[in-house]
């Protein structure tokens, strides 16, 4: 396994303002990825993959929040599946630890996976860069991304809840924490 480059993700998936329509789930419709080399901090092969839900549709909440439209996944969208043989064979991800901001999007991929009868396509290996954030800055309370990019004094780049811009978003503290952990430069 390559120590020196983490894998990030950040999923936006469907969603409402207040209760799941009836018959719905909500669902994974873009996997925002990008690969963080540890030792340079660079930041390569970002890219956003749509995925069209199954069972669900986008709310006009879901698009104020993420901007992405069924319209765009109808035409633009691959299979859940699709998505993950995507990443797969461009991403090599079980050779690598991955990272995510919180365990949602861990968890979210796991489930649907397990629904889908589709292969979990990362490593076991997974980095909660939101508890590490928190833990290596010392801070009493834990924040969501944008707030570690303020406390980072770090610009948000592109936009908020598009998983192709937070991967990227979430990369930067992810390098951040690794070069100031004590721990870690042992």
């Amino acid at each position: 396994m390559d120590k020196n480059k983490i894998i990030v993700i950040d999923i936006e998936a469907t969603c409402w303002d207040g209760k799941i329509p009836s018959g719905q789930v909500s669902e994974i419709i873009e996997f925002g990825i990008c690969i963080l080399d540890t030792k340079t901090g660079e930041i390569s092969k970002n890219k956003g993959i749509l995925v069209q839900p199954e069972r669900s549709e986008v709310s006009s909440f879901c698009t104020q929040l993420t901007t992405i439209t069924q319209e765009q996944l109808d035409k633009n969208g691959v299979s859940f599946k699709e998505a993950c043989d995507i990443i797969r064979k461009e991403y090599h991800p079980k050779e690598y630890v991955w990272a995510s901001y919180g365990f949602y999007d861990l968890k979210m991929i796991k489930n649907q996976c397990k629904i889908r009868n589709v292969e979990y396509p990362l490593s076991n290996e997974h980095i909660n860069v939101k508890e590490y954030f928190s833990e290596v800055k010392g801070l009493p309370k834990k924040v969501g991304m944008k707030g570690a990019l303020q406390v980072l004094n770090i610009n948000l780049e592109g936009t908020h809840h598009r998983g192709v811009d937070d991967a990227k978003n979430i990369a930067k503290i992810l390098n951040w924490t690794l070069k100031n952990d004590r721990l870690a430069n042992i």
